[in-house]
C-alpha cells in the first residue's frame, strides 16, 4: 500500500434522500477499500440510520454530523425525504440549502482534496472552488437521465410539461427517453419552476453541472455508452462512470432476526415464482392506486411479498389502506409487510420470479445483480426516466397507463405481473434479467471503473502527484 501522504482525503455531501446516500455510501466504502480517507456529510439522524460498516472501513469513513437548521413547516426530526410527504419536500430543500455556512466551515478547516457533492446544493460548486477544492458532481441518477436534461442552456429550453414527453432533440441516435405526461405533471412545480419562490431543481442541476470540475456518474459504459458520450459532448468536462455500485450489506444481528421468519416463508414456495412488491422509500401510491395493485395481486394468483409503506412520517395524513378482506383472502399465499425488510436478501433467494418495482436505481441494480425480471411503475422523480431506458433495451415491463392521468387497472397489473413472472410470452423478460447480471453483479468490473476514478482524481490532485 502507498504511504498516507499519497493516499486521497474524499469529502462527500449526498442530498438528503437514502436513495442518495446509500449510492453515495457504497461509493465511499469501494474508496475507502482501497486505503482513502472519506469524510461522509450529513445530518444527524440520517448519519445514525445508515447501514453499519464493515469493521475493516470504520477507520477510513468518518462521518460528519452537520445539525440541519430549523425551518418554519418542517416537522421536527424530519432529516430525510423518507421522513415528510412530497408537499413538504420543498422545505427540507430549504433547511439543506441553509447548510452552508457549516459546509464552509468544514471545507475550511479540513481541506478535503476532493468533494463530491449532489445535484441539490447548486451553491457548493462556488465554495468548493474559492477555497481551491477541486470538486465532482457525483449523480446517482443514470447518464439517460443527465443527458435527457441537457445543459444549463437547454434545460432552459423547455417551457411547458408538453416539452418533457419527447426525446431531447440534441440526443444524436434514436431514443424514446422522456417523460409520460402524468410523470412530469406531478414533478413540474417544484422541479421545474419551483414553488413559493424556492429553488427548482432543474436550476439545482444546471448550477451544479456547470460549476464542477467533473462529472462522475453511477452508470457503466457497457449499460449506455451512447449516453455517457452525450454528456461529455454537451458539458465539455470530463464525464467518469464510477459503475453500477450494488448494495454490499454487513449484517447485524437485528437484521437476522427480521429475516429468519421471512427466510422461512420464502423457502415454502416455488422457485421463481414469488412476486416482490416495493416502491422504495420515496414512492407511496396514493388511496386509489393502492387498491387497484392490491387487487391486481389477488387477481393474478401468484405468490407474493409486498413490503408496503402507508405513510411518509408522522406529518403525512394521508395515510392509505389495504382494499376491505385482502389480506384475508390472500393470506394463503401473500404477505404484506409494513415493516422494514431486507431487499437484498429478498432479491437474492430463489423463490422469486418478478419484482414489482417504481424503478428507482438502487432498486433496479439490486434486482439485476439477482437475475430478478422487473415490473415497472413509476410513482416520481426520475423514475419516469429510468423506466423509459429498461422498457428500451427490453430489461423491464410497464404496466400500461394513461398517458394524461397515470391511471391503470387491476387486471393490467395482473396480466403484467403474469406476463413477465411465469408465462411465455415474458421469457424475453426474464433471459434479458439474466443477461443483465453480469452488468450489474460483476464485482470485478465494479472494482475496475472504481480504480480508474480514483486514478484520475490522484492524476489532478498535487498532494498525491508530488513527492511526499
Amino acid at each position: 500500500m502507498a504511504s498516507d501522504e499519497k493516499k486521497l482525503h474524499i469529502a462527500m455531501f449526498p442530498w438528503l434522500a437514502f436513495g442518495h446516500m446509500i449510492p453515495y455510501l457504497e461509493l465511499a466504502k469501494l474508496i475507502a477499500s482501497k486505503g482513502h480517507r472519506i469524510s461522509f456529510i450529513s445530518t444527524p439522524r440520517n448519519v445514525d440510520r445508515l447501514p453499519k460498516l464493515p469493521p475493516t472501513l470504520a477507520s477510513l469513513i468518518d462521518f460528519v454530523k452537520l445539525p440541519l437548521p430549523h425551518v418554519e413547516y418542517l416537522p421536527d426530526n424530519a432529516e430525510a425525504t423518507i421522513d415528510v410527504p412530497l408537499n413538504l419536500v420543498p422545505f427540507l430543500k430549504k433547511a439543506y440549502d441553509a447548510l452552508q455556512d457549516s459546509m464552509t466551515l468544514f471545507l475550511e478547516d479540513s481541506r478535503p482534496d476532493w468533494l463530491l457533492y449532489d445535484f441539490a446544493p447548486y451553491w457548493l460548486p462556488a465554495i468548493a472552488r474559492n477555497l481551491g477544492i477541486p470538486s465532482a458532481f457525483f449523480s446517482i441518477f443514470t447518464a439517460a437521465c443527465l443527458g435527457f436534461l441537457g445543459t444549463k442552456a437547454q434545460m432552459g429550453e423547455r417551457k411547458s410539461p408538453e416539452d418533457y414527453t419527447v426525446p431531447p432533440p440534441w440526443a444524436p441516435f434514436p431514443t424514446t427517453v422522456s417523460f409520460r405526461l402524468f410523470e412530469v405533471l406531478k414533478i413540474f412545480d417544484q422541479g421545474v419552476t419551483g414553488v413559493e419562490e424556492e429553488v427548482s431543481d432543474i436550476y439545482r442541476f444546471g448550477e451544479v453541472l456547470q460549476g464542477c470540475d467533473v462529472v462522475a456518474v453511477r452508470s457503466c459504459m457497457e449499460f449506455e455508452p451512447e449516453w455517457l458520450s452525450l454528456l461529455e459532448d454537451l458539458n465539455r468536462k470530463p464525464v467518469l462512470p464510477v459503475g453500477q455500485l450494488p448494495t454490499t450489506a454487513y449484517d447485524s444481528e437485528d437484521d437476522t432476526d427480521s429475516w429468519r421468519w421471512m427466510k422461512a416463508w420464502f423457502d415454502r414456495q416455488s422457485k421463481r415464482s414469488v412476486v416482490y412488491v416495493a416502491f422504495g422509500s420515496e414512492a407511496k401510491p396514493s388511496q386509489t392506486e393502492l387498491s387497484e395493485i392490491a387487487l391486481g395481486l389477488e387477481q393474478s394468483e401468484l405468490p407474493f411479498f409486498w413490503v408496503l409503506r402507508t405513510r411518509k412520517g408522522p406529518a403525512d395524513t394521508e395515510v392509505i389502506e389495504l382494499p376491505e378482506g385482502f389480506e384475508e383472502r390472500t393470506k394463503e399465499r401473500g404477505i404484506v409487510c409494513t415493516s422494514w425488510a431486507p431487499q437484498l436478501k429478498i432479491l437474492a433467494h430463489e423463490s422469486v420470479g418478478g419484482f414489482l418495482t417504481h424503478s428507482g436505481w438502487s432498486s433496479v441494480v439490486e434486482s439485476l445483480q439477482f437475475e430478478r425480471p422487473l415490473i415497472l411503475l413509476t410513482f416520481y422523480a426520475d423514475q419516469g426516466l429510468n423506466a423509459k431506458v429498461l422498457d428500451e433495451k427490453k430489461i423491464g415491463y410497464l404496466i400500461p397507463r394513461n398517458e394524461q392521468d397515470g391511471s391503470f387497472t387491476w387486471d393490467s397489473v395482473a396480466e403484467s405481473l403474469r406476463l413477465v413472472t411465469v408465462e411465455e410470452e415474458g421469457k424475453a423478460y426474464r433471459d434479458k434479467a439474466k443477461e443483465m447480471k453480469r452488468l450489474f453483479g460483476d464485482r470485478d468490473s465494479q472494482n475496475r471503473y472504481v480504480d480508474s476514478f480514483i486514478d484520475y482524481l490522484e492524476s489532478r490532485n498535487p498532494s498525491t502527484t508530488s513527492e511526499g
